[in-house]
């Protein structure tokens, strides 16, 4: 009789075990992965420790659990930037940039902050430069508290509690207790903002991308000087946004 896990191909078993932990979409112990991947003990902790040494898994700070580390992030952003999806992706990008005529971003969750995959720039003169590949802080960015708000209330303080929630802009929010507030407020609201708080001058407004789980797979975001857009007005970008994003999950995540 052929055991289940002679059926996975020796070359095929490090793809499978990456491919659990994305569809799972949080840290998992080897304990977790076993009870998906039918592989022995054994060779599930070669394998994942070989993972862990070559970067492409990290543990997780609470409990010890395993996540992608960085080659992971960068093979998976390749392989997209690769398809023909970053096309479409990019149209969508550039339509929305033509018709509010300021810079958007589509951003990812990275290691410690939010990473910029792809940009397409405002035509006026006056703009903040914000390069693709460029990681910014989790706290105090339109992106970053979108990605917080998307955890619950107890996930999202132990992992402010491990975070330096420092003064970026003359509006940052340092304390725990007042981030949680706000971002209460944004799951409320749908949709996060940032008033000053990343770079002095600069205002910002970020919806989200999900995945088919309805999971937080990205961000579009949108920032502008306060010399040309009051803070008051960047709620209408929203429903522009909101568009936008939901042309993109079609795109990402749409039936084949």
């Amino acid at each position: 009789m052929i055991e289940e896990h002679d059926r996975i191909p020796t070359n095929m078993r490090m793809l499978v075990l990456l491919e659990t932990l994305a569809e799972a979409g949080r840290p998992l112990s080897v304990a977790e992965i076993g009870e998906v991947v039918d592989l022995p003990k054994p060779t599930l902790h070669r394998l994942c420790t070989t993972l862990e040494e070559e970067g492409f898994l990290i543990r997780d700070s609470v409990g010890g659990r395993l996540r992608p580390a960085r080659r992971t992030r960068v093979l998976a952003s390749g392989l997209q930037m690769a398809s023909q999806l970053h096309i479409s992706r990019r149209l969508v990008l550039q339509h929305l940039a033509s018709d509010i005529r300021e810079t958007c971003n589509f951003v990812i969750a990275g290691e410690s902050g939010m990473t910029y995959l792809d940009r397409v720039d405002t035509p006026w003169p006056l703009r903040y430069q914000l390069p693709i590949g460029a990681e910014v802080p989790f706290h105090c960015t339109a992106s970053g508290k979108l990605f917080l708000s998307f955890l619950d209330q107890g996930a999202a303080g132990r992992l402010l509690d491990t975070m330096s929630l420092t003064a970026e802009g003359p509006r940052t929010i340092t304390d725990k207790d007042d981030l949680l507030q706000e971002l209460d407020a944004i799951r409320r609201a749908g949709y996060a903002w940032d008033n000053e708080e990343f770079m002095s001058g600069m205002i910002a407004v970020a919806v989200p991308v999900r995945d088919q789980n309805k999971r937080l797979a990205a961000a579009i975001a949108c920032h502008a000087p306060t010399q040309r857009m009051a803070f008051e007005n960047v709620k209408d970008w929203v429903p522009r946004l909101q568009k936008a994003a939901s042309d993109v999950e079609n795109l990402m995540f749409g039936a084949d």
